[in-house]
């Protein structure tokens, strides 16, 4: 029977959507692209935020139209949604045949089978706080010459905004053994960037081997042959230690960029979120990265219109920004989620104002970001590129600032047809707030 899988929200999700699809073609199940052809539909879900949820719910809802009038037998929802609102579902969308929790879905073959068996409705939702390892069935959906790496499951921290430990259950490791063996196969497939994710990567290792071993894990990532760069993002500026910096610092295949989600410039506000950090000491922080990293590239994210942030908190966070100058940068209002302390909290802002304080945020930031690009032009970078543009002579690619999905791209005109996943030398010839362009330095392919 053919499936067809939308995975929805995050990266972290994605690899479990991946694993779910070499399970399921390992087990002699057609995969397609073509949700009308499907015989299996399984959404992948996200509850993160009020609009993941939405987007998770008419997936679901629209992936249920095929069940009346397409080939679609049986739906199934995945992921985060379901571990949150498995009751609702059950009650409100009684089209899904089949649930799974945050830590089922290796068991989708299990699934798929009780229900051809006529075995369903089918719920399975295992304990969040299980071990997690990797797979060795895995069907990338990022072209291939990139991939996620998931070197961790949960989070044991309690922002008072986020509701992720409540569906992933507690920080816990992936072996490293495990994401080495990964790592090789993925890398004798094609992939040449590795992309290092968690709910937090600074942690890696702590739960397993009694330390921070983030360090100890890019450097024998680094020791595979063809793997051209490693990139790190969701590291909390709070876990983040010498070790790391120096291995980021003297490493050639760790690119010079990290993500940094420090959410306000307030420490009022901080406080309030249960993050356990300051302004001073992520001021600190990033001096010394710029210190010892030339060139770093910084991104972050910031939660606008918290409970109780007053327009001081907030001009507060607009100076903090202006001052850093981070070269990414996103803004995402606050979204009141049941369960977390926040929802709870007095002081909810209106969403109109949230909107407000996001754009004034984000103009001041647009700014600074197009300053920054156009100080590259001139410039010679590495790119990778990632696919021709409208079948002409321009291709987009990445350079090390630009993370997949996230950031923008460099626009290279060149000659000659290249391939994605070709590293070329590209001179910066023009830039915009997010983009840059630019054209074939160096005939050379790596």
């Amino acid at each position: 029977m053919k499936v067809f899988l939308i995975s929805l929200g995050c990266d972290k999700n994605l690899c479990d959507s991946e694993n779910m699809l070499g399970m399921l073609a390992r087990s002699g199940y057609e995969i397609t692209d073509d949700e009308a052809e499907a015989g299996i539909i399984i959404v992948n879900s996200c509850s993160f935020i009020g609009d993941a949820q939405e987007e998770s719910i008419n997936a679901i809802i629209e992936a249920g139209r095929f069940k009346s009038e397409g080939r679609c037998r049986y739906l199934v929802v995945s992921g985060c949604l379901s571990q949150r609102f498995r009751e609702e579902i059950r009650s409100q969308l009684p089209e899904v045949d089949a649930m799974l929790g945050t830590a089922s879905y290796p068991r989708i073959c299990e699934v798929l089978s009780a229900l051809e068996n006529g075995r369903g409705p089918v719920e399975l939702f295992d304990s969040t706080d299980a071990p997690v390892h990797s797979h060795e069935e895995r069907m990338l959906s990022t072209g291939g010459h990139y991939a996620y790496l998931k070197i961790a499951e949960g989070c044991s921290k309690r922002c008072s905004y986020c509701i992720i430990p409540y569906l992933r259950g507690n920080y816990r490791s992936v072996p490293m053994e495990e994401l080495l063996d990964e790592a090789r196969r993925l890398v004798e497939g094609g992939v040449r960037e590795l992309i290092l994710v968690a709910q937090e990567t600074t942690l890696y290792g702590t739960d397993l081997y009694g330390k921070k071993s983030l360090h100890t894990l890019i450097h024998s990532l680094s020791l595979l042959r063809d793997l051209k760069w490693i990139r790190i993002l969701y590291c909390y500026p709070e876990e983040i230690y010498d070790e790391l910096i120096e291995e980021m610092a003297v490493n050639k295949k760790v690119v010079k960029y990290l993500d940094l989600p420090i959410q306000s410039g307030s420490d009022r506000i901080l406080r309030a979120m249960g993050r356990l950090t300051s302004r001073a000491h992520i001021t600190e922080l990033i001096g010394r990265l710029r210190s010892r990293i030339p060139d770093i590239c910084l991104r972050t994210t910031l939660i606008s219109g918290f409970p109780g942030e007053s327009e001081e908190d907030h001009r507060e966070t607009l100076d903090f920004v202006k001052e850093i100058r981070f070269d990414r940068l996103g803004v995402f209002p606050y979204s009141k989620e049941k369960g977390t302390k926040a929802a709870a909290m007095k002081g909810q802002i209106p969403k109109k104002e949230k909107l407000r304080r996001r754009d004034e945020i984000m103009k001041a930031q647009q700014e600074i970001s197009a300053e920054i690009s156009e100080s590259f032009t001139g410039r010679t970078l590495d790119a990778f590129i990632e696919g021709r543009v409208d079948g002409g002579d321009i291709y987009a690619a990445r350079t090390y600032r630009d993370a997949p999905d996230v950031d923008g791209f460099i626009f290279v005109r060149c000659g000659y047809e290249l391939m994605s996943g070709d590293i070329v030398r590209v001179r910066v010839t023009g830039a915009s707030e997010y983009d840059l362009t630019g054209e074939i330095a160096d005939e050379h392919i790596q």
